[in-house]
């Protein structure tokens, strides 16, 4: 009789991209298994560039690169998990979200399925997205893209928003955890000091320039407080690049703002708190999002922030206008409306008392909620619950 012999110790990790393209879910990857030193991970990830290698190791993760494109990646992948599966008799796989990974998980399942399957959900488009992509294949292709989350054995998504879309996608109640992304308090200038340096007030946004943020909506609202009779100087610092920095860039000019937008261009994580110690408010008038770690990470800076009511955003910014200023975390702007964000910032700007309040209860919240280190412990959780 032949006996299978996991290693629930041994991770293999499904994910599409992988460093060094670092977003919030190959941040996270990397921010958790970090910390689980008594684990074994190993990761098949996308070539993206041939002069990259097709094997190295970062951080605690063994990282495989294989080639095809993104449309044979699933195969692809399936193929190269096989072989090394073979040598390392996986207890676990691990599909960073439910895109080309999560059907190469699925591949893995249905021919290992007594591997554990753990799905993390770390969308940041609308909730469709996956069915546009699919275009007319969609009709044959639903059935298999919601197999991804019937099958999995626990699904991890990173806030409410995308827990009910496990749901609603098939997955049963009782297998969907709610563990969110962290952020990294060591470093963040944690006492809010703020830097003078003659700019007057300062707003920021770190995020990638693509529609779902709303950096437009933004640009739109400086235009419409700069009309306005104001005594101090308005800046706002635009951190990070995308397809739509011409789009924004040409907007600014037009609506004759571009002195007063500064666009920085891609920076590097580590770098991003010396720009948050400088600013009064963080924004993002995001359209979709799946948490908004950039949020948390203002937030652990001390500064007050405005947000939207979409996505993961309502699992951390609480309204002074749903709980009290004493409470609040944090202003909600309506979407699509360049005009309540605008009249949102300046609430912010003239009343301190609230934005100190709100400064004080997001930074308390994420030091609380939010380290990386709690996070760790919590996914530890989940690995060992899949065992037991």
């Amino acid at each position: 009789m032949n006996f299978y012999k996991a290693d629930p110790k041994k991770i293999l990790i499904f994910s599409l991209a992988y460093a060094p393209f670092v977003g919030g879910a190959e941040l996270a990857v990397k921010e958790i298994t970090n910390r689980l030193a008594d684990f074994e991970f190993d990761l098949i990830t996308l070539r993206f560039n041939k002069n990259w290698p097709k094997f190295e190791r970062i951080g605690k993760v063994n990282v495989y690169r294989i080639g095809g494109g993104k449309l044979l990646f699933p195969l692809f992948a399936f193929c190269k998990a096989r072989r090394v599966h073979k040598k390392n008799n996986y207890g676990l796989i691990w599909s960073i979200m439910a895109n080309r990974a999560g059907f190469a998980a699925l591949f893995f399942k249905t021919f290992f399925p007594r591997v554990k399957f753990l799905l993390t959900l770390q969308e940041g488009d609308a909730l469709d997205y996956p069915e546009k992509r699919m275009g007319a294949l969609n009709f044959f292709l639903k059935p298999f893209f919601r197999k991804i989350f019937t099958k999995a054995d626990r699904i991890q998504a990173i806030s409410n928003y995308l827990a009910d879309w496990a749901k609603n996608m098939g997955a049963k109640e009782n297998n969907v955890e709610i563990v969110p992304n962290g952020v990294s308090i060591q470093g963040l200038p944690l006492d809010n000091p703020r830097v003078v340096l003659g700019y007057g007030k300062i707003i920021i946004t770190t995020s990638r320039l693509v529609r779902k943020n709303g950096i437009d909506i933004l640009i739109k609202a400086i235009s419409k407080l700069k009309l306005q009779a104001t005594n101090y100087k308005l800046q706002a610092f635009i951190l990070g690049a995308g397809p739509e920095e011409k789009n924004l860039k040409d907007l600014a000019k037009e609506l004759k703002v571009d002195d007063a937008v500064k666009f920085f261009g891609h920076v590097e994580p580590e770098k991003i708190p010396e720009y948050l110690s400088k600013a009064d408010i963080f924004v993002r008038a995001s359209r979709t999002e799946g948490l908004g770690s950039s949020f948390l990470e203002a937030m652990a800076a001390g500064l007050p922030t405005i947000g939207t009511r979409t996505g993961g955003i309502v699992d951390f910014i609480k309204d002074p206008e749903d709980v009290g200023a004493d409470a609040a975390t944090g202003v909600f702007a309506k979407t699509e409306d360049p005009e309540d964000l605008a009249y949102k910032i300046k609430m912010l700007f003239i009343n301190e008392e609230l934005a100190g309040a709100i400064s004080r209860n997001g930074k308390w919240l994420v030091e609380k909620n939010y380290s990386w280190d709690n996070i760790a412990q919590r996914m530890r959780e989940i690995f060992d619950k899949l065992w037991h």
